[in-house]
């Protein structure tokens, strides 16, 4: 991500109106956090659900975006609820951000509410050679949390007007669009994403509903071929990266 400055010294990067530390978490800061967090509709909400929030960064970006929103950040690894709870800190949102270090799977069975708007960056490969740790692991493998129980959970914690917005790789999004339509979901919005023009699709942003809406598609490039940013995807990202 070139276009945020890295702070050495701490750890992290540093965006126009906040600053992210993430040297806590398994998963750093990267461009898939960066484009759910400056994507998701998120202007008509009043309270959204950041499930698996990390460093908290997508949080943050729906806080800068919407002065109404009030955003729970659920993360079930210690360290990096601790990371996000720093972050949101230091932040000039922290009274509308909330850290819960829970296992989603609890904190959606205790839920007393529903939510206008989730979001979630999720851990998306399948259980294979085991990282170095189990923190990585947990981030990284659907072990934890699986898609199947992410859907469940979504669903419990969404009210019925309500968006579930996610970011996965290309592949790994068919897959889940189509078990969540399978198990009564439907999709308002798919954003199909190429590094590229010449290259393959690699990321998908997808826009699920527990009611049924017309499906609205899009394809957004990131560079051309000269590997600059694309105007689509700089006007994307201008509130958020320095450069811009």
């Amino acid at each position: 991500m070139s276009n945020v400055i890295k702070n050495h010294r701490r750890g992290g990067f540093t965006f126009k109106q906040f600053f992210v530390g993430h040297e806590k978490c398994a998963m750093k800061v990267g461009t898939d956090g960066v484009l759910l967090g400056a994507w998701a509709p998120v202007y008509t909400a009043k309270k959204a659900l950041d499930i698996g929030s990390g460093s908290g960064l997508i949080a943050l970006m729906l806080a800068q975006r919407n002065v109404n929103l009030t955003i729970d950040a659920v993360e079930l690894d210690s360290d990096a609820a601790q990371q996000a709870q720093e972050n949101f800190q230091g932040s000039k949102w922290q009274e509308r951000l909330r850290v819960v270090n829970q296992d989603i799977v609890a904190f959606s069975q205790q839920l007393d509410f529903q939510y206008d708007l989730i979001v979630s960056n999720p851990p998306y490969f399948e259980p294979a050679v085991a990282c170095r740790n189990e923190q990585r692991d947990q981030a990284r493998y659907t072990t934890t949390l699986t898609h199947e129980t992410l859907l469940e959970c979504a669903k419990k914690c969404l009210r019925d007007q309500g968006l579930f917005c996610l970011v996965l790789p290309y592949e790994v999004g068919q897959k889940l669009e189509q078990m969540a339509q399978d198990s009564g979901w439907f999709t308002a919005y798919r954003v199909n994403i190429q590094d590229k023009p010449s290259t393959p699709f690699h990321r998908m942003l997808l826009g699920l509903q527990k009611e049924e809406t017309p499906t609205q598609c899009s394809t957004l490039i990131l560079k051309d071929e000269n590997n600059v940013y694309t105007a689509a995807f700089q006007e994307l990202i201008r509130d958020f990266y320095l450069k811009y």
